[in-house]
């Protein structure tokens, strides 16, 4: 029996594609309060300038932005910023730590979605790229906006 997996995209990093060469995509397990699931889940979440830290064998996701579900009703010592624990297995935790001590490599999360019934982060493992790089692609973009309109016409 095929088994058909719905994912749908509640968080993205948009400027991470335009800021970084993504080399590897690869797919992770949060760990999550009750709380911070229903914000995600109502987009109440930001994953800019947030990034991937791997410390004592174990990732953790930085900077992530969760605002509280109901602010009214949340704890006073929530903190929406905090370290959120990254659920992978030891041999992608050791592949990833290899991947970070070459010059120039991060680890990036570059999107929040659903499969099945839980939360997924997906982390690229990526090389920021030069200014060079990005005026390439503003130009590129430009052309083929251009070419769309003459098409339409």
């Amino acid at each position: 029996m095929i088994e058909l997996i719905i994912m749908t995209v509640l968080v993205k990093n948009k400027k991470a594609s335009f800021n970084y060469h993504i080399l590897e995509r690869m797919e992770a397990g949060l760990v999550l309060s009750g709380q911070e699931v229903k914000a995600i889940r109502s987009g109440k979440t930001s994953l800019f300038g947030s990034y991937v830290t791997i410390k004592k064998g174990e990732c953790f996701l930085v900077n992530c932005n969760i605002s509280p579900y109901q602010p009214n009703n949340t704890k006073e010592e929530y903190n929406p910023k905090r370290k959120r624990k990254l659920l992978l297995k030891k041999k992608e935790i050791d592949y990833l730590q290899g991947k970070i001590k070459e010059k120039g490599v991060t680890l990036i999360p570059l999107s929040i979605y659903t499969k099945r019934n839980f939360l997924k982060l997906e982390v690229g493992v990526a090389i920021g790229k030069k200014k060079y790089d990005k005026r390439e692609a503003i130009k590129k973009r430009d052309i083929d906006r251009n070419l769309r309109r003459r098409i339409k016409r």
